[in-house]
């Protein structure tokens, strides 16, 4: 069985791990959107079965082994059933965020090319009302809810056979699922089963101590199930089987009061925005956070105040902060335990959450090059960060010359701009189409929110022939001159602080700051980066 020997892929992934027997309790934030009727909470045998039941669904809407199946729906764990479900007759899942802006949804199903799309009757009208007719891109749509003209509700499927399981080769296509898109329209990253179920999610499945699961944990997790990070982690809660796992649809603090009140976490995973997003219920109710032994953040860098916060709302002896940093192409790169100890130390330049650590041991490698000649420069010299691992992506759908453009050999081009430093350990600077001479921006960043306790939000942004716009987020929309002087007294000369309400500032699926659209929008679109490898 694959749970035993080499994982058979994502279509037989419930089913193996419910014939070995995992009794792990999965409780949902709310019912499924492809079985409302189904209730919150599931077994893995009763996962294995929805699965079964959601193959016989697409089949029934015309996919067929060999077809890609577009998904862009309401961000929910069913991302994964769905994707399960497609693998399990053998189609490609293409997995999008349904929040994605019209314009930029179009293009990615353009790139795509499926031949089955599976989405809302609320996303397709939001659409259309912008312009984008989503059924265009596609032969067949079929719509989790309510159907609208033109295409078929999977209610209205139900019953149909199950389909015969068929297997790709390990080496094929498996899934695909999008960058974060920062800096553009989001990359279609394509992995199979030897680069995600074979190495990526073998560092979820080890037994490592501290940042591994436990039996007795009670893990949640709230991050964007469309994303490939959705697969390796619930890879690695089915292997090593903790007690109950909560996911949450949502990033709102009521979701998150409502799930932890029952059952407190042991072992959380947000994305960064989240956690600013729960800093109010962290300090207003500090008792849900009270048991976590460890805390995840993945995805995107952190400001050290909001770990600070999380981490002393734990009342564990010595709880720990897990910092991972990877890409959808590499999957985990580096990762660093942070500690109340390490950040005890308040408003100085020192690294702190830019500094990710170390390559994971038997897993990755990693060097600095120059950017002009690609060769390795020295430690504490900055250069363009270059990874090997054997979790690299094996292509882009529609733009495979995209990935060819930062494939080397066995290496992989991150586009982020970092060093390495005397110890071994690996330090971000920016990516490298969002650099100033001379300066790391994600520092400053880190500075502002540590030494302005009403900061909500900072981006340093910057083009050449003028000086770097800090554009700041606080709580009650206001910023004191003063303050923001004796903030920055002793850092590089930066403009006139731009302050924005915080739902102005634009970002990806995954919460991060879309640093171009922020640039294009307030400063204009040259820069000092190339941007060659975003």
């Amino acid at each position: 069985m694959g749970t035993k020997n080499k994982p058979t892929g994502l279509g037989l992934l419930f089913d193996e791990h419910a014939q070995a027997g995992r009794t792990t309790r999965f409780h949902l934030s709310r019912p499924f959107d492809i079985a409302p009727g189904a209730g919150t909470e599931f077994s893995v045998a009763g996962l294995a079965e929805l699965v079964q039941e959601t193959a016989g669904l697409l089949y029934a809407a015309g996919a067929r082994p060999g077809d890609r199946v577009a998904i862009a729906k309401d961000n929910h764990w069913d991302y994964l059933l769905l994707a399960c479900a497609t693998a399990r007759f053998g189609g490609l899942p293409v997995l999008v965020a349904g929040s994605l802006p019209a314009q930029t949804l179009g293009t990615v199903l353009k790139r795509a090319d499926a031949q089955l799309l599976v989405t809302t009757a609320g996303i397709l009208t939001s659409a259309d009302e912008q312009g984008v007719d989503l059924k265009s891109f596609v032969p067949r749509t079929v719509t989790v809810g309510a159907a609208l003209p033109g295409t078929v509700s999977l209610d209205d499927l139900r019953g149909a056979r199950t389909p015969k399981v068929f297997r790709t080769a390990s080496y094929e296509p498996m899934v695909a699922t999008h960058t974060s898109g920062t800096t553009g329209v989001p990359k279609l990253v394509v992995h199979s089963v030897d680069t995600v179920l074979g190495h990526l999610g073998r560092t979820e499945s080890l037994r490592f101590p501290i940042v591994a699961m436990k039996r007795s944990d009670t893990v949640a997790t709230a991050t964007p199930f469309n994303h490939m990070r959705m697969i390796t982690w619930s890879t690695g809660t089915l292997k090593l089987e903790p007690k109950n796992a909560l996911l949450l649809a949502d990033a709102r603090p009521d979701t998150a009061e409502r799930m932890f009140a029952p059952r407190r976490p042991t072992y959380l995973e947000a994305l960064p925005a989240t956690y600013i997003g729960w800093q109010e219920l962290a300090e207003k109710r500090p008792e849900l956070y009270a048991d976590v032994r460890l805390y995840v953040s993945t995805f995107d860098a952190i400001h050290p105040p909001t770990v600070r916060r999380f981490l002393h709302a734990s009342k564990r002896r010595f709880p720990a902060w897990l910092q991972g940093w990877g890409q959808s192409e590499t999957g985990p790169m580096t990762f660093r335990l942070l500690t109340r100890r390490a950040l005890a130390a308040k408003g100085d330049r020192h690294p702190t959450t830019r500094d990710v650590g170390r390559p994971i041991p038997g897993f990755t490698g990693m060097k600095v090059v120059d950017p002009a000649t690609m060769k390795p420069v020295p430690n504490g010299k900055p250069g363009v960060l270059l990874t090997r691992t054997d979790g690299r992506c094996i292509g882009y759908l529609g733009e495979q010359r995209r990935w060819h453009d930062k494939a080397r050999g066995k290496w992989w081009n991150t586009g982020d701009y970092g060093l390495r430093t005397a110890a071994g350990a690996f330090r971000l600077l920016d990516r490298e189409v969002d650099v100033i001479p001379g300066m790391s921006c994600i520092e400053l960043e880190d500075v502002l929110a540590d030494r302005l306790p009403q900061l909500l939000e900072a981006a340093v942004i910057g083009i050449p022939g003028q000086l770097p716009l800090p554009v700041v987020c606080t709580r009650d929309g206001s910023l004191d001159e003063a303050e923001w002087r004796r903030a920055t007294a002793d850092l590089p000369e930066l403009g006139a602080p731009r302050v924005l309400p915080l739902e102005e500032i634009p970002r990806t699926s995954t919460g991060k700051v879309r640093r171009v659209e922020l640039r294009e929008r307030l400063l204009g679109e040259e820069t000092y980066g190339t941007g060659r490898w975003t």
